[in-house]
């Protein structure tokens, strides 16, 4: 099955079920066709994007390391509409796996924590309770590397929601939230402290939808991204996403904010740094979009440049966003198109562009609606630069 297809049949399942009678058949059939979604034309080339430094960041290779030092990134260049789902040797990794996760492989166990009481939840229980859960975008915090922010990724999950696994818990009705914890002995590491945890409240358990994955992309996970189970929180940075989970328990209104949560409390865009893990904001990810690639067109026989982006995040898909190529530029509409159906993944856009004279553009984009809280495009986080050299 085509990555196109099981990336709409994901992000169907996670929208939900649709039905459809005649009335709504009628409106889908009488809506306009999307003009312009794809480039036209023949490819003649590629221009670079990269950020003001211009870092070479190799995509796919391991760089650093070992453990909390280690990051492989995606290259989100190569994104195309049959090309939406990550590959699983693709998928970035922000922190390798530990020492003596693989050696524990065949003994793992999910320690189930409650008020007086602990008992294990073995993997091949989970494993044979997992389902699939749709296409999830996870991005790191700290992708924050402008020559491609590749810390970003969507792939298919399968497993088990959280609050399943909470039900089987005495006690849950009287918890706060519940303090996800996974492997990490690391004693010190030049770019992350050590511990790995998360404390989510159980009220939004519900809407965010979390479960322990077991599997990836259709196959079980690589110790790399969190054999044998790792936590996924859509929405949700992947900070909070726990890898090579060990725990789950019940905590109180007064558990304080874990080591994880106040390494990333600057890059959550919270408030100084909360004690408690109720005082500390989700870590939502907020409505973001970037350039992914320039391209040269050759259409009719004339130039043209098409840049192509993706957009991502936010609690409501939104169809239009605005472009522009110099701070001292006019902000130009750009209609997504066809406009994405789901906040779990990505979007591509296609964004036709007729630069005025070689030289240096820097792509930004902003939400139009102020309605929508977009942090990082305000703040122009994931703007593009791209040299022009003949038109």
């Amino acid at each position: 099955m085509s990555s196109r297809r099981r990336f709409l049949r994901a992000s169907l399942a996670a929208a939900g079920a649709w039905t459809f009678d005649a009335a709504s058949v009628a409106r889908l059939l009488a809506q306009p066709e999307c003009q312009g979604a794809l480039p036209d034309g023949e490819l003649i080339g590629t221009l670079p994007l990269t950020g003001e430094r211009q870092w070479q960041t190799p995509y796919g290779e391991v760089l650093g390391g070992p453990g909390l030092e280690t990051r492989v990134f995606t290259d989100l260049s190569r994104l195309a509409p049959d090309r939406l789902i990550t590959p699983a040797n693709e998928v970035f990794v922000r922190t390798s796996v530990p020492p003596g996760v693989e050696a524990a492989l065949t003994t793992w166990a999910v320690q189930l924590t409650r008020p007086g009481g602990t008992r294990p939840l073995a993997i091949d229980a989970l494993r044979r309770a997992a389902r699939p859960m749709g296409a999830h975008l996870i991005e790191c915090a700290g992708n924050n590397n402008p020559d491609n922010f590749g810390l970003l990724s969507v792939a298919e999950w399968t497993g088990v929601p959280l609050a399943e696994v909470l039900m089987e818990m005495p006690g849950r009705d009287a918890a706060w939230g519940v303090l996800v914890t996974g492997e990490d002995h690391e004693a010190s590491a030049r770019s992350s402290v050590p511990g790995a945890s998360w404390v989510i409240p159980l009220a939004d358990l519900p809407r965010l939808g979390a479960f322990l994955a077991t599997e990836m992309n259709g196959s079980p996970l690589t110790l790399d991204h969190g054999a044998p189970v790792r936590l996924v929180v859509p929405g949700w940075y992947g900070c909070a996403w726990i890898k090579w989970v060990r725990e789950i328990a019940l905590v109180g209104p007064d558990e304080p904010a874990t080591t994880q949560m106040l390494e990333f409390s600057r890059r959550t865009h919270q408030d100084g740094l909360p004690a408690r893990a109720r005082d500390y904001e989700a870590p939502a990810i907020d409505l973001a979009a970037t350039p992914i690639r320039v391209e040269r067109r050759r259409v009719n026989g004339a130039i043209q440049h098409h840049v192509i982006g993706i957009v991502w995040g936010g609690t409501a898909p939104v169809s239009r966003l605005e472009i522009r190529f110099n701070v001292r530029d006019a902000w130009k509409p750009l209609e997504i198109c066809p406009p994405p159906t789901t906040t779990r993944a990505w979007s591509l856009w296609h964004y036709r562009w007729t630069p005025t004279e070689p030289g240096i553009y820097n792509i930004a984009l902003r939400c139009p609606d102020p309605s929508v809280r977009t942090r990082r495009l305000d703040l122009f986080f994931y703007t593009r630069r791209v040299r022009v050299e003949e038109l």
